[in-house]
């Protein structure tokens, strides 16, 4: 391709071409994301556990992906030990979420997840020495307070979280790990990044079975085939969609229009779920929503770039 016709189809080009493109791909993305433990939950109905069924819809991704990663070796080369901290980090940050998502209560989950600017703020600090202001200090404050009051108030001190929670909390901390690998790998290709991280995720619930940490499901092929189906019309897909609009978007909106993806997950986990939040369950959850806002607009002046893709 001629200097003309890069210039044609480079990304800064396409994003003046084509914004309402951009933007309705990122929010399609980021609803997807919001409505997918609807599938996570008719899937374990079905008779696949969380982990059997992490490991069947990554699978069909790592299938998928696998040349990918294997195509790039020569733009990662030299990179390898930071794609296997990212395989290890967003593996598990995927499969953590994904086993809190079909056993726990969606909207815990994904408020608890959502206590990203904390890890974000405190690791950007300690790892990639990011400025705290008053601002990031005010997310942080709004973060914490909120997670109290999900957790049941100062009562959740003394141990009320449920392992669920645990989960979410823990999926939270190593993807704002994952992001801070992501943003410091700036000489890694993204597509190798992301498939290191969605690879890991089928490696780590691999490892899990073979410990038989839970049992092969005996589920129809039919149930399988639609686990794998979720992996890729969910996850790769999402995933794309994503990565397309952070790609071609200012990182400060993308971050925020991303948000959407949680404010999916609580209305559709009320309205179609049946799931119920009390007024301090929903009072922390805006505290941290607040929180993931403040942090988000300030996307735009990080010296990452893009925001992270996110996960399911």
């Amino acid at each position: 391709m001629d200097t003309a016709s890069a210039s044609i189809y480079s990304p800064a080009r396409l994003s003046k071409m084509t914004p309402q493109l951009t933007l309705a791909v990122l929010v399609g993305a980021s609803i997807m994301w919001g409505l997918s433990w609807l599938p996570l939950k008719n899937l374990n109905q079905l008779g696949i556990e969380g982990v059997p069924l992490t490991f069947i819809a990554y699978g069909a991704v790592a299938v998928i992906l696998t040349p990918v990663l294997f195509a790039q070796r020569a733009r990662w080369r030299g990179e390898g030990r930071w794609l296997l901290l990212i395989a290890l980090l967003g593996g598990y940050a995927n499969l953590a979420f994904t086993t809190a998502m079909v056993y726990g209560e969606v909207v815990r989950v994904m408020v608890l997840f959502y206590l990203l600017p904390i890890w974000g703020v405190l690791g950007g600090r300690i790892f990639l020495g990011e400025r705290i202001d008053a601002a990031r200090l005010l997310a942080v404050g709004l973060a914490i307070v909120g997670a109290i009051l999900i957790l049941g108030g100062f009562e959740s001190l003394n141990g009320r979280a449920s392992w669920s929670d645990l989960l979410a909390i823990s999926a939270g901390l190593t993807f704002a790990g994952n992001n801070l690998v992501f943003r410091a790998r700036q000489s890694a290709p993204v597509p190798a990044k992301v498939s290191a991280m969605l690879i890991g995720c089928f490696v780590l619930a691999g490892a899990l079975m073979l410990v038989q940490i839970q049992p092969w499901p005996s589920a129809s092929s039919t149930t399988f085939g639609y686990a794998a189906l979720y992996g890729i019309a969910f996850i790769l897909l999402a995933t794309a969609g994503t990565q397309w609009g952070v790609t071609h978007m200012d990182a400060g909106r993308a971050s925020i229009i991303i948000i959407l993806e949680l404010v999916t997950a609580v209305i559709s986990a009320l309205l179609i779920g049946g799931e119920s939040m009390s007024f301090m369950e929903a009072s922390g959850g805006v505290l941290i929503l607040a929180a993931a806002v403040i942090e988000a607009r300030r996307e735009s002046a990080s010296p990452g770039g893009p925001a992270a893709v996110k996960i399911s």
